[in-house]
């Protein structure tokens, strides 16, 4: 294994590249801001004939993610597609009609469940769980919920995590996700089928997706993951057998801060499986 270095730009690595799958929160913005050079660099990339997938762990339809991208002023120009765990998750309640669903996660988040044909009913009488993030993020964390999920664990509830996501960043802050209650729960036993990265249903619909936009099948080698999370996007991508751009800015910027490049020893301990290049941020 040799040293790891930061490269510059995007377009410094993206010369034998048909096919960005790129992370979102992290990456294009951060919750409250877009990162206008994140998005340039995209639009760059599609301008030379590329196609750009957006694929996100959000727990939302992707309609509803495209209107939050708006509102953020990322321009509908910046991707080709979005692929989201919400729409997965969606198929998930859409295959199991007439089965009562025990909800978690906020109001924020039910347009998930939109169009859906699909009981709620309390914990105690559901047959299965669908969680989307913590009721209340500004405040809690997964531990607040140990007690429900050992409820769910005695009646062999399946939770269905809608985003693996641990945590993700709001402005400067790291906010829990669902992912962190959909552990919890695995560690307590209980069985949990996660949708979004980095698990392969997602890759495999950007990967359609993404050959509907050039006309034909995108060869693996031909496709560049971008994100900021090693747990979902780094591990994803490698999962999948592609490779994947690592921006630092995100959740892990402390584990970068000051550095230039990263020998052997610092890249196994801090990636496993390391990425193809280092970026700071998203820029062409």
């Amino acid at each position: 294994m040799t040293a790891l270095r930061f490269v510059e730009k995007l377009r410094d690595i993206i010369g034998s590249v048909d096919v960005v799958l790129s992370d979102i929160w992290g990456v294009v913005h951060n919750g409250l801001v877009a990162f206008p050079e994140a998005c340039e660099a995209l639009h760059s990339f599609r301008a030379q004939g590329g196609a750009v997938i957006l694929i996100t762990n959000a727990p939302r339809p992707a309609d509803s993610v495209q209107r939050q991208l708006r509102k953020l002023d990322v321009a509908d120009e910046t991707y080709d597609a979005i692929v989201s765990s919400g729409d997965l998750t969606r198929h998930f309640v859409a295959d199991h009609p007439g089965r009562k669903m025990f909800r978690i996660g906020p109001e924020r988040d039910n347009s998930i469940y939109r169009g859906l044909d699909a009981e709620q009913a309390p914990l105690e009488q559901a047959d299965y769980i669908v969680c989307t993030g913590l009721f209340d993020d500004e405040t809690e964390s997964a531990e607040d919920y140990r007690a429900m999920m050992l409820q769910a664990r005695e009646r062999n509830l399946t939770l269905v995590c809608a985003n693996p996501d641990i945590v993700v960043e709001r402005g400067d802050r790291l906010i829990y996700c669902a992912g962190a209650v959909a552990e919890l729960y695995r560690e307590l036993g209980g069985e949990v089928i996660f949708y979004g990265k980095p698990h392969r249903p997602i890759y495999e619909r950007a990967m359609e997706l993404a050959g509907q936009c050039h006309g034909h099948a995108i060869a693996l080698n031909r496709v560049l993951a971008i994100g900021d999370s090693v747990r979902t996007d780094l591990a994803g991508a490698h999962g999948f057998g592609i490779d994947c751009l690592f921006v630092t800015r995100g959740i892990h910027a402390e584990d970068f801060e000051g550095i230039d490049q990263l020998d052997p020893a610092s890249v196994k301990e801090l990636f496993g499986h390391p990425p193809r290049a280092l970026i700071r941020e998203l820029r062409w």
